[in-house]
């Protein structure tokens, strides 16, 4: 009897469990506040781990950005005595999580201050997290843009 057990049960071990989306969900919003966290305490490698390695990104002044660029910009800024930035935690709109993959829908609020100067503003994104084979969620693909912004 028990040899005939074990295809029913090698069956069940190869079917995958099922994800809990709202689990996933609120992992995704954990790590974007994690981000906002090591952005202001100018933690350029805290920040830069929300990104997958294969991180595709499009901004107004960087259409076709990496990791790289990404992780080389935020060391740059965040090592500047001279300026100030603050990221709010975000705003999600909106979360839809399906198997290894989410999309969020986010505002975001910096704040700079330089030179005796403070200005506010906000971004808009769509983020497409992606599950890491260490099973965390990280950005693997955005597009962000502030409102109002002239095209180019």
């Amino acid at each position: 009897m028990p040899g005939r057990l074990l295809p029913l049960v090698l069956a069940f071990a190869a079917i995958p469990a099922y994800a809990d989306p709202a689990a996933d969900a609120a992992a995704i919003r954990a790590r974007l506040t994690a981000w906002a966290a090591a952005f202001n305490a100018r933690d350029a490698a805290g920040a830069c781990d929300l990104f997958a390695p294969d991180l595709q990104y499009a901004l107004p002044e960087e259409p076709r950005g990496t990791r790289a660029t990404m992780c080389g910009n935020l060391a740059q800024v965040l090592a500047r005595d001279d300026l100030r930035l603050r990221y709010d935690a975000p705003e999600v709109h909106e979360v839809i999580v399906s198997g290894d993959l989410a999309v969020v829908r986010l505002t975001w609020t910096l704040t700079a201050a330089a030179q005796g100067g403070t200005e506010t503003t906000t971004e808009e994104g769509m983020d497409v997290f992606r599950r890491q084979p260490d099973g965390r969620w990280a950005i693997a693909r955005f597009i962000a843009f502030a409102p109002g912004a002239p095209p180019r």
